[in-house]
């Protein structure tokens, strides 16, 4: 048996210069693929979700290269987008990861760098003591011999020792805002009118990350040249003095494996502020009450986001964007969708206008 896949030449030329070629059998519980192009982004989705597609094993000749979507499990798939509609609009949050998922994988032809990564001090001694530390955490995160509690310590030390290398250093705000004038960084198409779409319908976007919640607002700024009220950064977050001077983080550190155990006491607060501003604020307007999520990430270990939220209905997107060869098969039995080769924002817009139809708004 086969994933389900769908190809289309409509967002071909959002790819970037750098394309991995999909492998041409995935083992999944899929029964088939739609090979019919979308022409139109109502299409795009709706043959994804169609009972009447057509079905059919993937033939020999495999997929062409280019961006894919792929579907696992599309019965599981319909009865969330069901569920999910029936709940209505209130009941929904987005859960959604920075680095490589709303943002693209690649950018102009070279790797995109990430909203930690793209960091410079101004001060070549602390960043190359912030690389060397990079060297030697970086393979310990990924080893798969290291027991997960004591990964997770090694993950705590890396993180603070980076954070203290930036104070030290005498980081200040200006140091971001040109760092991120000048980061190789760009955001997947789709992302802003997927954020306006969002936003119109008062649904909440948490957007987590291990990284630094003041970059990621800077790039936001400087990217989309816009704000948004419905999206709160869920990271670490740091404090400066009068001068710009960085001279503390706020609050505990979130690491790349505990970002999880923050969603509950840090994501209650935007949810209240979606509440009615004449009106008392409780827990029909907080996250409790949200029990339905729409989560995205590029790792599995991103589905660890909504841990803590006591959701109903979940459904997952995964961006595959490297090494889809020995990566596949686990991320389609992890996620519901799986977009390959950096993939546009166009489907997951197109989602939601399947989760939020025009008579539920």
């Amino acid at each position: 048996m086969v994933c389900a896949r769908l190809h289309h030449s409509f967002i071909a030329t959002a790819t970037t210069a750098t394309t991995a070629t999909v492998p041409a059998r995935c083992r999944c519980r899929g029964r088939g693929r739609a090979r019919n192009p979308a022409p139109r982004l109502g299409a795009f989705f709706s043959s994804l979700v169609s009972s009447s597609r057509d079905r059919g094993e993937m033939g020999d000749d495999g997929p062409s290269k280019g961006s894919e979507v792929v579907v696992d499990d599309r019965h599981s798939l319909d009865r969330k987008i069901d569920a999910i509609r029936k709940a209505g609009p209130q009941k929904l949050q987005v859960i959604a990861d920075f680095d490589a998922t709303l943002t693209r994988y690649w950018v102009n032809g070279r790797r995109g760098q990430s909203s930690h990564g793209l960091l410079q001090q101004g001060n070549p001694e602390y960043d190359a003591k912030r690389q060397q530390l990079y060297e030697y955490y970086h393979p310990l995160e990924f080893s798969p011999t290291i027991p997960i509690d004591e990964k997770t310590k090694l993950m705590e030390e890396w993180w603070e020792k980076t954070h203290a290398l930036l104070v030290e250093g005498g980081l200040s705000y200006d140091d971001i805002k040109k760092s991120v004038a000048s980061a190789n960084i760009a955001f997947r198409e789709g992302v802003v009118e997927l954020f306006e779409f969002l936003e119109e319908r008062g649904i909440p976007i948490l957007i987590f990350s291990a990284g630094l919640a003041d970059i990621i607002e800077e790039v936001l700024r400087q990217k989309l040249h816009r704000s948004f009220r419905n999206i709160r950064i869920v990271s670490n977050r740091m404090e400066f003095d009068n001068d710009g001077r960085l001279i503390s983080f706020k609050g505990r550190t979130i690491h790349s494996l505990n970002k999880n155990e923050h969603a509950l006491d840090m994501a209650a607060p935007l949810h209240e502020q979606l509440g009615d501003a004449n009106g008392p604020v409780d827990d029909s307007v907080s996250v409790k009450m949200r029990t339905n999520v729409l989560l995205l990430g590029d790792h599995i270990g991103d589905l660890g986001m909504s841990d803590g939220l006591n959701y109903e209905t979940r459904i997952s997107l995964g961006f595959l964007n490297d090494n889809i060869d020995g990566s596949i098969d686990s991320y389609c039995k992890a996620f519901d969708v799986v977009y390959l080769n950096d993939f546009p924002m166009w489907g997951v817009l197109e989602l939601a206008t399947q989760l939020l139809p025009a008579e539920a708004t």
